[in-house]
């Protein structure tokens, strides 16, 4: 009787061990949500909806992605949810930016760091700039350091929250400057905070490349200064911060890509660490990457799993030392 039990113990293990692997092979068989962390019309939203428009794609994953906003608090809000919430089935995927949530994670008071997640791809690298309002009196980086050293504190701009990419181009230029800076959190992410430097509610402001290069195009904003270590094809004729004078490299430099919470099936990462990168390339997504004035940098699972230790490293360091 006990090896009756055993067998047939040991079959429904092998049926079920069977239905699993059936199931995974045959991931995605419905549609998939991926969680934005911003608003909806900012950065990440917006690139996060094209790079993903080929997803239902037969050479893609023959399903759609549907981007769901979960915007607060810098990011916190969804990379909570996702972190400690959400299902780890593979049809539940989260946009990262990174510093936002590294960062976030060494300064505490979150419930994520990069352990909770296991990174798919990556798509772009968006430079932090600062940005003025197109009829301001300041014309380049010195003018703004000139009235932030006149007038400490007085110098309002806003950012997309507290230790995201913009708050680290912020503190840095603070420390590299000598200066002290009011620095505006906007709770509508980088969407809220360029219309606040558009409509004057700020002296300046520090955003995304590609906001920043829309808002350009429009003519409502002056680009002053980029926060990396070249000049960008986007904007040729900006200067880098170390250009002008000011030594501060590349450490709020906004990488963004698709992860998914610790605990998905590996079967299912792997499908999509092997998919995502391709889908990525595709020609429709980098031509209206490239119209929107957002920067490509693909990278596949295991160069991101590197960048994101090292930017773990890096950032321990700069925030340890502001």
């Amino acid at each position: 009787m006990k090896k009756l039990l055993a067998s047939a113990a040991f079959a429904i293990a092998a049926m079920t061990g069977t239905a699993q692997a059936d199931g995974h092979a045959n991931y995605p068989d419905r549609p998939i949500m991926m969680m934005v962390s911003y608003g909806a019309g900012g950065a990440t939203d917006f690139q996060a909806r094209i790079v993903t428009m080929t997803a239902g794609n037969e050479d893609a994953l023959g399903m759609p992605i549907a981007i769901i906003n979960k915007p607060g608090a810098g990011g916190r809000v969804g990379w909570n949810w996702l972190a400690g919430q959400a299902d780890a089935d593979g049809y539940t995927l989260g946009a990262y930016n990174v510093p936002h949530f590294i960062a976030q994670s060494i300064k505490g008071g979150v419930d994520y760091s990069t352990d909770s997640f296991e990174p798919i791809a990556n798509w772009g690298a968006d430079p932090a700039v600062f940005v003025v309002a197109a009829d301001s009196e300041f014309n380049s980086m010195a003018d703004v350091v000139a009235f932030a050293t006149e007038n400490p504190g007085k110098l309002t701009f806003s950012g997309a929250g507290l230790f995201v990419g913009h708050h680290i181009a912020a503190l840095q230029l603070e420390k590299e400057a000598g200066v002290k800076l009011a620095y505006i959190p906007n709770k509508k992410g980088g969407a809220g905070a360029m219309k606040a430097v558009i409509a004057s509610e700020v002296m300046g402001g520090v955003n995304n490349l590609s906001d920043a290069f829309r808002a350009q195009q429009a003519g409502t904003v002056k680009i002053l200064g980029v926060f990396d270590l070249e000049r960008n094809e986007f904007l040729p004729d900006v200067p880098t911060m170390k250009e002008q004078g000011f030594d501060i490299d590349n450490a709020s430099v906004n990488f963004r890509g698709v992860m998914v919470p610790k605990g998905t099936p590996q079967a299912v990462i792997d499908k999509l660490a092997m998919t995502v990168p391709e889908m990525f390339k595709n020609g429709r997504v980098a031509g209206k990457m490239k119209a929107g004035g957002s920067p490509m940098h693909i990278m596949n699972r295991e160069e991101v799993q590197a960048m994101w230790a090292k930017r773990q490293e890096t950032l321990t360091t700069l925030l340890e030392g502001l």
